[in-house]
């Protein structure tokens, strides 16, 4: 089945080189986002050979790639070189660092200098209200919400999202992300609150193309599944 017509831009998040390529050539995909922790998970030990491996193909659409210091100087180190790999590319910069230091100071650094941002790891809608609080009408951002880290918590992050899209209207550069969606139905949620952008892993993308796909015929698929795995066990009672 086709991928569904979306309002809501898809960022594919993942350190997979061959599978961010695949997406990209769908032409479904609307972005990228990756980070240090996917990349270690994917092996990966030479981040800019891989950053600059995956811009030598992804050459127009948006690519976050994030700094990894600790030391806020260092942080923008980090950030002026990774702005330079590519015209398309987005820096993230966590908003705090991992003692709780704001990193408010930096990101307002940064965006004076005119390098595009990917604001991350914002849980807590005082964090995205502060981030606000900074900003000039013509910054150029990505603010990414990890929505589905609020969900874990056993908060409904849906009027939360709703409410920093309203917050953010008049910074019209800035893009909200729900960021860390456990579900594909996170999608829509996300697009009905007004998101920009929603991040999905390989698998959720996989699911997006079951959009209202006929109920019993998936009654019918998930029975054939059970069926099929118990003859291939050899199970027998």
């Amino acid at each position: 089945m086709p991928f569904p017509t979306l309002k809501i831009a898809v960022f594919a998040d993942g350190a997979h080189r061959e599978e961010m390529l695949k997406r990209y050539r769908e032409g479904f995909i609307k972005g990228f986002t990756t980070n240090p922790t996917l990349m270690n998970k994917a092996g990966l030990r030479d981040y800019e050979a891989f950053a600059r491996s995956v811009l030598s193909e992804i050459k127009e659409l948006p690519i976050s790639f994030e700094v990894f210091s600790d030391a806020f100087d260092d942080m923008a180190r980090q950030a002026r070189l990774i702005a330079r790999w590519g015209a398309n590319v987005n820096v993230k910069i966590p908003i705090t660092n991992t003692r709780g230091d704001s990193s408010l100071p930096l990101i307002r650094r940064l965006l004076d200098d005119g390098i595009r941002l990917n604001i991350t790891a914002i849980v807590d809608p005082e964090q995205a209200a502060e981030l606000h609080g900074i900003l000039k009408p013509k910054d150029d951002l990505i603010v990414s919400i990890f929505a589905g880290r609020i969900a874990d918590t056993g908060r409904d992050p849906v009027p939360l999202m709703t409410k920093a899209v309203a917050l953010y209207r008049d910074i019209p550069a800035a893009q909200i992300l729900w960021a860390s969606p456990r579900e594909v139905l996170n999608v829509y949620q996300a697009q009905a609150c007004g998101c920009h952008i929603i991040t999905a892993t390989d698998d959720l993308i996989a699911k997006l193309s079951l959009y209202q796909k006929p109920l019993r015929e998936y009654t019918l698929e998930t029975v054939k599944m059970f069926y099929n795995d118990a003859q291939k066990a050899g199970f027998a009672l």
